[in-house]
C-alpha cells in the first residue's frame, strides 16, 4: 500500500514494477513546537505508513512518505498558488534549500523500517521576471519549493547534492528499493 494520493510518488513507485493500492493517510501533518524539518518529515512519513498498515486486516505492508523543505532551518510549504510560489522562489533566490524526503515502510504488527534522504538544491540568483515566467509555464503550486524538478524547474538551480534523485521529486527509490528487499520483497 502506498500511504499517499500524490501522483508523483504514485508514479516512482510504478517505475519498480511492483503491484500496490494507494490509500489516503488521516494524519495531521502540523508540526509539533520546536520540531526541525527532518524530524517532521520522519515523523509524517511513519505516522502516514503506521495509519494505513493498520487499517489493513491481510498483512499488507504500507509506504508512507514526506517531504519537508527548508532554508535555513525554516520549512517552506507548498504554495498553493501563484503570488505564493513567486514570493519562495524569490526567497529561495542565490540560497541553498534543503529537502528531507522521508520514508518508512511499516506493518500492522509493528515492523518499521524508515529512512530519510536529504537533498540540497543551490538555487541560481533568479530575477523576478525569470521567476514568474517559470511560475506561469508550470504553476508548481502543489510543490514543496514552488518548483518541479522533473520538469522546467531544473532551470532554476545551479546543483543538487544528493544520493538519489528521485527523491526531490517525493520518493527516493533507492532507500525505497533497500526497505522493500529488508522487508523481503524480491526486487531485481
Amino acid at each position: 500500500m502506498l500511504a499517499s494520493t500524490s501522483r508523483y510518488r504514485r508514479e516512482l513507485l510504478e517505475r519498480l514494477g511492483l503491484p500496490f493500492e494507494v490509500a489516503r493517510p488521516e494524519v495531521d501533518e502540523t508540526a509539533l513546537p520546536g520540531e526541525s524539518p527532518r524530524d517532521l518529515a520522519v515523523r509524517l512519513a511513519q505516522a502516514k505508513a503506521q495509519a494505513v498498515a493498520a487499517q489493513r486486516s491481510d498483512g499488507a505492508w504500507s509506504l508512507g512518505s514526506d517531504q519537508v523543505a527548508d532554508i535555513d532551518g525554516q520549512p517552506l510549504g507548498k504554495p498553493g498558488g501563484r503570488s505564493a510560489a513567486i514570493e519562495q522562489l524569490r526567497a529561495m533566490s542565490g540560497r541553498v534549500v534543503r529537502f528531507h524526503t522521508a520514508l518508512c515502510l511499516a506493518h500492522a504488527d509493528g515492523r518499521l523500517y524508515p529512512e530519510c534522504d536529504l537533498t540540497e538544491v543551490h538555487m541560481r540568483q533568479l530575477p523576478d521576471a525569470e521567476i514568474a515566467r517559470y511560475v506561469d509555464a508550470e504553476q508548481p503550486f502543489d510543490c514543496a519549493g514552488s518548483f518541479k524538478s522533473e520538469g522546467l524547474g531544473i532551470t532554476l538551480f545551479e546543483r543538487i547534492d544528493n544520493h538519489d534523485p528521485s527523491a526531490l521529486v517525493g520518493l527516493p527509490l533507492i532507500a525505497t528499493c533497500r526497505l522493500l528487499r529488508a522487508a523481503g520483497f524480491a526486487l531485481p
